[in-house]
Parts: C-alpha cells; sequence; structure tokens
C-alpha cells in the first residue's frame, strides 16, 4: 500500500535552480541596498524584506518546497 499524501510534490531541477538564482538575486540587491544605503527605516525594511524573500527562495530550492514568491500566485 502506498501513501502519496504525505509525498512532497517535486519540481523539475530546472524549476529549483530558477527559485535559487532569483533568491540569491534577491539576497545579493539586499545586501546592495544595505551598503548603498543612508541607514534609514525605508532602505532598511527594504533590504529586510529581499533578504528574506531571496533566503527563503534559496531554502525553498534547496527543500523541494514552494517559496513565498511562488505563493503569490502568476505575475504579469
Amino acid at each position: 500500500m502506498k501513501n502519496t499524501d504525505l509525498a512532497p510534490a517535486t519540481k523539475s531541477m530546472t524549476h529549483r535552480l530558477v527559485t535559487g538564482g532569483f533568491g540569491a538575486f534577491f539576497t545579493i540587491i539586499a545586501i546592495v541596498v544595505l551598503v548603498v544605503s543612508d541607514r534609514t527605516i525605508g532602505p532598511l525594511l527594504a533590504a529586510l524584506g529581499l533578504g528574506l524573500l531571496g533566503i527563503n527562495a534559496m531554502l525553498s530550492a534547496y527543500r523541494n518546497t514552494p517559496s513565498i514568491l511562488s505563493r503569490i500566485g502568476p505575475l504579469p
């Protein structure tokens, strides 16, 4: 008897690589914002949001789970 209800949906390797690449891109952008900003609340919050989305995307690609970015639906 196979129990497929507990098995996570697997994504293709290409999907995982693209998700990980976007995660790395967002994380790098967050670091750049921290380096070039004047350390006011706006850029710090933007860097925090981009960093969290980037790290989540990279972890999701590694774990083969949906990321926060993929849960918001298709974008135009």
